[in-house]
């Protein structure tokens, strides 16, 4: 059985087996997870303020803490809602680009909250955030690409890895974690609506995802029984939430080939679709500073996932700015720039941006759509009022596997979303205490300065 087979890695799992490159990447992804949620007290204060006061409303002594708000100790599955909702509010998270699923958003929240209440190591604490994501990433790959016709796959899928970090951080056994999958998979919701709307909705998923999953391994560890076959089961998941499953794919390479290596890390505050188009056009723009005003046209031509999923020109909200790939176009084209200062309120409506976004259009590509999602290519064209013609085309975005952040560039990014809430000071100290966790440093100097001043 598939189901048990995750179960027992999951069990089974231990820290001093894990792989140095892989203990390393799971301390990134949690470097990079806590950068973005306490950019959200700046990026989305109003989105910060919710996740702070829903958990404050289920306190807990001793509880977890949720990232950037100083006197807020709650139960662990609500802290995880709260860190979750933080981590993926400005849409900066990681992202596991054929899982199309932000991991991090979901598994280093459900972890963090029950390393904190349980007093784990850090090294515990990486390990929980290893299974979650070997475990997340192949549900993700066992189901796509069907799945995201109409399911947010970090909300579906990411509650299967949210239980995973939350059973081994128990230390849960076999059984025990197969229960926990199975409460985890009859509660995988969420979906795709918000892609429009640019509603609040995106960033709750993954923090419910979260605190499904710790929901989930709390109930499996108190007994309760659940579907033992629920992946792989006639009227389970794979078969409810896919048109063509693959069964093969949540077991494949498990345990020798680890997913999380696979992991890419966001260089854009925006939807990962959008990453290379951007780079496409701030390459033309760099090289020949084409006037805004006198743009005839923009085309991206691409996967078909962007056409279907991404190309609404909207954009009436931040969020809504954030997964439209057309807007990100038009801001990149008209400012020279993708940064989060392109999705500040005033900054979405600027009457050139507007202009441009109007004039900005996403074309399915039969040949390019072959490509994905090995590739995430895009090929933009920017056409001027005289009919000449700007062209570039990107395979890989700054920051896939495949072209990927360096320490650098991934401490830069974290230092830009943290500063400015922390101070420079703290900043510091918290990349190295998060750093340290790969060497044996304790969570709790990681929770010590995950509010301000600390």
């Amino acid at each position: 059985m598939t189901t048990r087979a995750l179960a027992e890695f999951v069990a089974a799992l231990r820290p001093e087996d894990l792989p140095p490159e892989v203990t390393a990447q799971a301390a990134r992804v949690v470097l990079d997870a806590l950068g973005c949620a306490v950019a959200a007290w700046t990026e989305d204060p109003a989105k910060a303020r919710i996740a702070r006061d829903i958990a404050a409303m289920y306190p807990a002594a001793p509880g977890a803490g949720v990232i950037g708000a100083r006197g807020v100790s709650a139960q662990p599955a609500f802290a995880a809602l709260a860190n979750g909702i933080l981590v993926n509010a400005a849409d900066n998270d990681d992202t596991h680009k054929r899982a199309l699923l932000h991991v991090g958003s979901v598994v280093v929240p459900a972890a963090l909250a029950l390393a904190e209440t349980r007093g784990l190591s850090g090294a515990r604490l990486l390990a929980a955030v290893v299974a979650g994501y070997e475990v997340a990433v192949r549900v993700g790959m066992a189901v796509m690409p069907t799945h995201y016709r109409f399911w947010h796959s970090t909300a579906t899928n990411g509650t299967f890895g949210g239980a995973a970090s939350a059973a081994h951080a128990m230390g849960l056994d076999a059984d025990g974690v197969q229960r926990a999958l199975g409460l985890a998979g009859t509660q995988a919701a969420g979906l795709n609506t918000f892609f429009e709307s640019g509603d609040m909705t995106k960033s709750l998923h993954p923090g419910k995802a979260a605190l499904n999953g710790v929901l989930s391994a709390q109930l499996a560890d108190l007994g309760m029984t659940a579907p033992p076959g629920i992946l792989e089961h006639p009227k389970g998941y794979l078969a409810a939430f896919s048109l063509e499953p693959d069964a093969a794919a949540l077991t494949k390479g498990l345990g020798s080939d680890w997913e999380i290596l696979q992991n890419g890390f966001k260089f854009f505050p925006s939807i990962l679709a959008s990453h290379s188009p951007i780079q496409a056009t701030l390459s033309i723009v760099a090289k020949h500073r084409p006037d805004p005003a006198r743009i005839a046209r923009i085309t991206n031509e691409t996967y078909n996932t962007v056409l279907s999923h991404f190309s609404s020109k909207e954009a009436a909200t931040v969020m809504a700015a954030r997964v439209s790939v057309p807007y990100c176009i038009a801001a990149a084209a008209v400012d020279g720039a993708l940064t989060q200062a392109q999705f500040a309120p005033g900054r979405i409506h600027d009457p050139m941006i507007r202009q441009v976004l109007a004039r900005t259009e996403v074309i399915a590509d039969p040949e390019l759509n072959t490509l994905y999602p090995a590739n995430f290519p895009a090929r933009v064209t920017i056409t001027m009022e005289d009919g000449t013609s700007f062209q570039d085309i990107v395979m890989l975005p700054k920051g896939d596997p495949g072209a990927p952040l360096s320490d650098a560039e991934l401490e830069d990014k974290f230092r830009t979303n943290v500063e400015p809430v922390f101070g420079a000071a703290q900043v510091t100290r918290l990349r190295d205490a998060v750093l340290r966790l790969a060497q044996g440093g304790e969570v709790s100097a990681v929770s010590a300065l995950l509010v301000p001043g600390g």
